[in-house]
This record gives C-alpha cells, sequence and structure tokens, in this order.
C-alpha cells in the first residue's frame, strides 16, 4: 500500500470514528457480533440495574460507600503496548481513547466496553514516550520523550508526524514532561532548576516563563486557563497568574516533605496534592487563593508508597488516586464526603498491577488505568448514564 493511501485509509477511519460519537450503550454496529450468552446477560442486567432506580441523570449526586463499577475489556485489548503504559486519556469529545508507551507507540482505540476496536498505531523510531496528550480541540497529540527536548505533534486529521526539534526561547536540554492549557493557546513545558516555560501553540516559541523553587514536579492550568498551580518536589504550591506570569500565592502542602502530583478538578472546586508518604491532601481552590496558610478539607491516607497519579472526574465527584511503586495501589476517593469507596479495587487476584496513569471519560461512563504491564484497564461506572 502506498504511502498516500495508507495516509487517506487512517483519515478515513479517524473521521469515521470522530463522527457522531454513539451514546456509551448504543449497539456496536461496526463489529462482529461475537459476544457471547454470557455478555448479553451482563448487559441486561446492566439494563435492569439503570431500569430500577440506577437511570440516574447528572443532577443527582453520587451516592457515596460502594460505587457500581463493572469490570469491561481492556481499552487496547486488540493491540497491549510491549512495555508499560505511559500514558491514558480519552478523547474529550469522541468516544476515542489513547495509549503511550515505552515501545515508541501511541495508540487509538473506540471505546465501546466490548470489543474497544484498534483505530490505528504510531510508531515514533527511537522513541520511547514518556507522556502523550491530546491538544484541547482533540485534532493532535503532543508527544514527549525521555531524553532531549525534541517533541512530536501527530496531526491526526492529516494523518502526519510533526517532530518538533526545536522551539525558539527554549534553553533546556530536554522535556519530558508537559501540560495542554483548556483554551489550546499553549503548551506548559516543564524543565529543569524549577523553570516551567509557557509556549504557544501556534508559533512554537515560549511567551513566558516562570521559576519556583525547587524542583517541579506537577502543575496544572485552572478550568479558565487563567492560572497555573504547580508543586514543588519540597512541597510548595505555587500559583501564577498566565497573562502577567507573576507569581500571586505560595504555600506549604501541609505536612508534605516531597511532592509528586497535584490536580485540579474542572469545576474550580478542589486541589489535590500528592507526596511522597503517600499522603493526598485535597484543598479548597477558593481558600487556596485566599488563605494564607490553607488547610486541606482532607487527608487522605489510603495509599502507603508515593502518588504518582491523580484526576478528578467532570463533576468533581470522584478522585482517583494511584501509585506506581506498588501493586494495585489505586483508590477512588468520594467527593464532598472525601472517604473512599470500599469496593474498589476488589478483585480475587492483582488485576490493576502498577498505577501508571488514569483518565475519566468526558462524562464519567468509563474509568481506564493504564500500568506497568501494557494494558488500559477499562471500567464502567455505572452511575453515569452518558460516556
Amino acid at each position: 500500500m502506498t504511502k498516500q493511501k495508507l495516509q487517506q485509509r487512517l483519515r478515513d477511519q479517524f473521521q469515521k470514528a470522530m463522527g457522531g460519537a454513539p451514546v456509551w450503550a448504543e449497539q456496536e454496529h461496526r463489529r462482529l457480533r461475537k459476544e457471547a450468552e454470557s455478555e448479553d446477560e451482563d448487559e441486561e442486567d446492566e439494563d435492569l440495574l439503570r431500569r430500577t432506580g440506577n437511570f440516574i441523570g447528572s443532577s443527582d449526586s453520587l451516592p457515596k460507600g460502594t460505587i457500581k463499577i463493572k469490570k469491561c475489556v481492556d481499552a487496547n485489548s486488540e493491540s497491549p503496548a510491549d512495555a508499560k503504559l505511559t500514558s491514558v486519556q480519552f478523547h474529550p469529545s469522541a468516544q476515542i481513547l489513547m495509549t503511550s508507551s515505552l515501545d515508541h507507540s501511541i495508540s487509538l482505540f473506540q471505546v465501546d466496553g466490548k470489543t474497544n476496536a484498534k483505530i490505528q498505531t504510531i510508531h515514533l523510531e527511537k522513541f520511547p514516550v514518556n507522556k502523550a496528550s491530546f491538544s484541547a480541540d482533540g485534532e493532535q497529540i503532543v508527544a514527549t520523550g525521555w531524553k532531549n527536548k525534541l517533541f512530536y505533534i501527530y496531526d491526526m486529521m492529516e494523518g502526519r508526524i510533526i517532530p518538533v526539534t526545536n522551539v525558539r526561547g527554549l534553553n533546556e536540554q530536554k522535556v519530558s514532561d508537559f501540560q495542554v492549557s483548556p483554551d489550546g493557546k499553549y503548551l506548559l513545558l516543564f524543565g529543569s532548576s524549577g523553570f516551567l516555560h509557557l509556549m504557544s501553540s501556534k508559533t512554537r516559541e515560549v511567551v513566558r516563563s516562570m521559576k519556583l523553587n525547587g524542583k517541579v514536579c506537577a502543575a496544572a492550568f485552572t478550568a479558565d486557563g487563567s492560572k497555573i498551580f504547580a508543586n514543588s518536589e519540597e512541597g510548595e504550591v505555587f500559583i501564577w497568574d498566565v497573562q502577567s506570569s507573576k507569581c500571586v500565592k505560595r504555600f506549604e502542602d501541609d505536612g508534605c516533605v516531597r511532592g509528586t502530583s497535584l490536580a485540579l478538578s474542572r469545576d474550580g472546586s478542589y486541589l489535590a496534592c500528592g507526596s511522597q508518604a503517600g499522603v493526598v491532601n485535597i484543598y479548597s481552590q477558593r481558600d487556596c487563593l485566599l488563605d494564607a496558610e490553607p488547610k486541606p478539607q482532607k487527608a487522605v491516607l489510603n495509599l502507603l508508597t508515593a502518588v504518582t497519579s491523580l484526576s478528578f472526574n467532570s463533576s468533581a465527584e470522584i478522585l482517583a488516586i494511584g501509585s506506581r511503586h506498588a501493586d494495585e495501589a489505586n483508590r477512588l476517593v468520594h467527593l464532598p464526603s472525601f472517604t473512599v469507596f470500599s469496593n474498589f479495587p476488589q478483585f480475587q487476584k492483582k488485576t490493576i498491577f502498577q498505577t501508571q496513569s488514569v483518565d475519566f471519560s468526558p462524562r464519567s461512563g468509563f474509568y481506564s488505568v493504564a500500568n506497568n504491564k501494557g494494558h488500559a484497564l477499562l471500567f464502567r461506572l455505572l452511575h453515569y448514564n452518558d460516556f
């Protein structure tokens, strides 16, 4: 097959997947109907659950205690990675999930919870992928590696891989981590010696740089894109104004000796900070901006090793926490009660292994965990009707 034909085929496949994404529960027309009777029965049970009291609109809050959850076929079952996964992310608007791996691959899957058909895999030569993320509009994927400042942009509509070898104004030896701004205007590149660089997505040049004391371990944009929260390995949290790049606030993460991770809820309610000791402090974003020394609303103590993954679902009713340093170290925290769901994980044998990355689908219908075995585990959260 010629290169042009291959690109056209991939583009057609992707556009077919992007267009008219069905609601999660709609029957899959594209794939073979090879569901066993047991799977059909499971589906009937699920329908029954929804009809008898679990058919809840988004206005009904998620109950605490136990969570109605069902394990599905792995999201990447058609093409597991040959090395540990480094990222898992749901597409912002289509029923698509992306994985990246140290095996130099980025893969896309159509998520239906039953077959999760593979759309395509992109191989980046001699480039173990440290992190991959969709652009804000979902039309591109940005991927960084481990060793240098080269990164790639994959244009999914064009089927084109664009190497970015030089960013004007970026004086760094390597860039392995980044964040995408909610409006898509910027990439926040993590540098060395506490530097964060704001790169224009359009011109691919650094427009502003910020510096915190110590080493950056994590950072995130607020939902409106106006501020950046970052924490250092030294356990301090810094808040920057994006337009002026001025630090508007800094405070110590309560009781933290070494910071490891950070996440913000999309509704502007919460900040979560993870530490080396396995503690997750959950703050009010408002308190962080207004109080001189904000105190956490809750310290979650359910992990015993460094917290390396944090993610809020879209309605800020669940915080997923995970550690790559221990098997099965993955919990779901109910908000606003700040209690951990008692029935997850709850398997007869090891299932999750080491959590490398976590994500919720746009309307929380699914939860995915990327692990060190090359699998993207997929769970259906039955409280939520939509994908």
